[in-house]
């Protein structure tokens, strides 16, 4: 007799890019059956679009996909502002959440226009930790999982990374990550009001996020505590305001930012004395730059991340491969390019869902949780809050 797959029921709040990734990723899903049921957003078109993909409803409101009895768990992929309202809700709702990054931040209708030249880093950071707090709570008090979708945790290099880590015994001294690219194409990358910062939150969320997951295993790992972010220096700027950006020749760099940055650098110090240097640009033309360097005290590890050369291209002109995805944010699919086979998986994304849907059918914890995503805003902040005041923040205080 066949034995009959556990199902996940799914309802995706937000139609857009990484709506449709995280869509596609679910009916991947192995070992049980993780289907979508509704799609809601505000934009029809885009929410008839996805639903009709996987055969869902769709939806104009998300408040209506909480009253469903057919979703288990609602998948939230609305910008930055909506993650603490739709997360919240879901959870008062008794639904098990998945939320993307960053986890939340000091943003939403209620902050005011032209909040990053205005508003002190002191006032966002207490108002971003205090949303990233009640998120975790309300799932806590609802007895759901709050599931944080740092896709770089469930990257296969940095697992691998991770794993050789552990199993070198040695001490992780010295950290350094980052993620750069071109440019949001976003609305909502502009302005600060909608996106609660800029690189630093919006890119610089996954290195962050994966630093501290790594730390706080080797901590756990070596029989101790894990090891927690105590302290954080950091600068930002927005390079493309200089006036040396208008008298240069410019290319292939999105630079329409209104009040949130497109350069930032953040030294963070464990709780063990060590160090993690974590860098966010939207500078870096050909394509997305995503890697990880672990110095130990008895070897060395790196990965890149959505670059790799299992497959290779050169065209003469960029007709050649006209109509044909190579890699993100490339510029042009003229000259060298790296297209990833399984792109989805190669990021993260495949195995960040399968681990999902694997918690919510058999009731364990997920690698990536509400707790590291609180985590993380807690040490972006503290690196805005350094950038404006010039001196390191204690996250001890």
């Amino acid at each position: 007799m066949k034995r009959e797959l556990p199902e996940v029921r799914v309802g995706i709040v937000g139609a857009g890019f990484i709506a449709a990734k995280h869509a596609e990723c679910l009916r991947r899903v192995h070992g049980l059956v993780a289907r979508v049921t509704a799609v809601a957003s505000r934009t029809p078109d885009h929410a008839q679009a996805l639903a009709g993909q996987h055969g869902a409803e769709a939806l104009d409101d998300y408040r209506r996909l909480l009253d469903r009895a057919d979703v288990d768990v609602v998948l939230n992929c609305t910008p930055t502002h909506m993650h603490a309202p739709v997360c919240i809700d879901a959870a008062s709702a008794r639904k098990h959440v998945i939320c993307e990054k960053p986890l939340t931040g000091y943003c939403g209708p209620e902050v005011p226009e032209g909040a990053g030249r205005s508003v002190r880093r002191r006032v966002m950071m207490a108002a971003a930790v205090d949303n990233a707090r009640r998120m975790v709570e309300a799932a806590r008090a609802a007895g759901v999982k709050l599931m944080y979708a740092e896709n770089w945790v469930y990257a296969p290099a940095f697992r691998k990374l991770k794993e050789l880590v552990l199993a070198s015994g040695g001490a992780v001294l010295d950290v350094r990550a980052e993620e750069s690219h071109s440019g949001s194409q976003s609305k909502f990358a502009k302005h600060w009001k909608w996106m609660g910062g800029g690189a630093l939150i919006r890119t610089g969320s996954h290195p962050f996020g994966a630093v501290i997951h790594l730390k706080h295993a080797e901590g756990a790992a070596r029989g101790g505590a894990p090891h927690v972010v105590r302290s954080v220096v950091a600068d930002v700027a927005t390079l493309t305001h200089l006036p040396t950006w208008r008298a240069s020749p410019r290319a292939g760099i999105t630079a329409d930012l209104d009040d949130t940055e497109d350069w930032s650098v953040a030294i963070l110090t464990f709780s063990d004395g060590t160090r993690a240097t974590i860098t966010s640009t939207d500078l870096c033309t050909g394509g997305v730059q995503n890697r990880l360097e672990a110095y130990l005290s008895n070897g060395r590890v790196e990965c890149s991340i959505q670059r790799s050369r299992s497959c290779v291209t050169f065209a003469p002109d960029e007709r050649t491969f006209a109509g044909a995805y190579l890699a993100e944010k490339v510029e042009t699919n003229a000259g060298w390019s790296f297209p990833e086979p399984d792109e989805e998986r190669a990021i993260g994304y495949q195995d960040e869902m399968q681990d999902f849907m694997e918690a919510v059918a058999l009731g364990r914890d997920p690698a990536s949780d509400g707790a590291l995503g609180l985590q993380a805003v807690r040490a972006m902040y503290a690196a805005y809050l350094s950038a404006e005041e010039g001196r390191r923040v204690s996250l001890e205080d």
